[in-house]
């Protein structure tokens, strides 16, 4: 069984793929709502999230997992609202949702995924 890497830089992969299961690294807002509040945080890293699971050959109908980190627990009704918004009916995966540190000062939320690959080059 081989293991494929997608994105590979010295430090990460933007995904690992093994046996149809693709493990996505950490995705957080980007540049142009870094600065914003909980809802267009996670608005971004969400488009985010679609956009690499695009690149890999999978949606979020396949989300198979999901750890949500938020730098502060008041804002976990309003990053729900966005995340209810976003997960088809029917489809939500297995989440965690925890408080932890951000890596940058200005983030309020973290996500990382991982999801069946159901086509493209990675799929198998």
């Amino acid at each position: 069984m081989s293991i494929v890497r997608h994105d590979t830089k010295a430090r990460m992969s933007r995904a690992a793929i093994h046996n149809g299961i693709a493990y996505l690294c950490g995705q957080v807002a980007g540049p142009e709502a870094r600065h914003g509040d909980i809802t267009e945080q996670t608005q971004s890293m969400l488009a985010r999230v679609d956009a690499l699971l695009a690149e890999i050959g999978s949606d979020r109908e396949n989300l198979l997992t999901a750890t949500i980190y938020l730098k502060d627990g008041h804002d976990f009704a309003a990053m729900n609202a966005v995340w209810d918004a976003w997960v088809p009916t029917g489809h939500a995966p297995a989440r965690t949702c925890v408080c932890a540190p951000m890596p940058a000062d200005e983030l309020k939320v973290e996500i990382t995924v991982s999801a069946a690959v159901v086509s493209g080059e990675y799929s198998y």
